[in-house]
């Protein structure tokens, strides 16, 4: 059987999401001490044990909101009197740090063109990931776009099948048009990625709806799309825009409010 640090450094490898459960104090009689480990994956199964019972069921569940919204959770709990609400009676007291472990934030780009080339260059910058999907075989090459960890040659229908989308992953179509969009986007529109942006006029996203309304989609999934993609910022270049795009990422992905500083 692994140890539950094999298993960090597994999940690590693999860019997977879990949440480690700590006991970083006790006092008094309590089912574990101090550094017993909990380490709960995103599919709800766990490896070690804070101590079993309804303590250990309250920091499983914790442990999973931590891995939604990526936040740590320091839990303190009595063990006396289970009638007010405390999960044992041991009669001791327990304090449990839960700590998210997430994969780093991924950027697919869909569309290797100007504006694809300089968010890839930005965006590894910045930190993320980056796959980059484009069905022309020519332009989906490091020769083409350099700077991407992954590079995948679809079809706009095999996307949202073939491209690991999660909670972490940041979605940036810059396709050659509105049809390709309405093909890539039914699949992306149900997926658990962070953000989804579609580059373009307006004319262009309501040409894209309308296509995908006419092919059956959910309209009450476009509310998900940032279109036309990024800030306001006047954007002229494929740099410019690229910054344009990005800063909206980070804005989602970090909850600003893209207000000036100096206000």
């Amino acid at each position: 059987m692994k140890t539950i640090y094999q298993s960090l450094a597994e999940i690590e490898k693999n860019q997977e999401s879990a949440a480690l459960a700590t006991i970083v104090r006790s006092r008094g009689s309590t089912p574990r001490h101090g550094a017993s480990k909990l380490l709960v994956y995103e599919d709800g199964t766990s490896i070690g044990t804070v101590g079993g019972g309804e303590l250990e069921r309250r920091v499983h569940a914790a442990a999973l909101e931590a891995m939604q919204d990526g936040e740590p959770r320091y839990l303190s709990y009595n063990m006396s009197d289970p009638s007010k609400g405390d999960p044992g009676v041991c009669g001791g007291t327990v304090e449990i740090y839960v700590e998210p472990i997430l994969p780093d934030p991924t950027l697919v780009l869909i569309g290797a063109g100007h504006v694809g080339k300089a968010v890839v260059h930005l965006a590894k910058w910045l930190g993320f990931r980056v796959t980059v999907v484009e069905d022309n075989p020519e332009y989906c090459t490091p020769e083409h776009i350099p700077g991407a960890d992954e590079y995948l040659n679809l079809q706009m229908d095999e996307i949202a099948e073939k491209v690991s989308i999660g909670r972490q992953t940041y979605i940036v179509m810059t396709t050659r048009g509105a049809d390709l969009d309405a093909v890539a986007l039914p699949g992306l529109l149900t997926s658990k990625a962070a953000y989804i942006g579609v580059i373009g006029a307006k004319r262009r996203w309501l040409l894209a709806t309308k296509l995908m309304q006419e092919r059956g989609v959910d309209a009450t999934l476009f509310e998900r799309v940032h279109s036309p993609i990024g800030l306001e910022l006047h954007a002229e270049t494929p740099e410019e825009i690229a910054v344009s795009i990005m800063a909206e990422v980070l804005l989602e992905r970090h909850g600003g409010t893209g207000e000036k500083m100096s206000k």
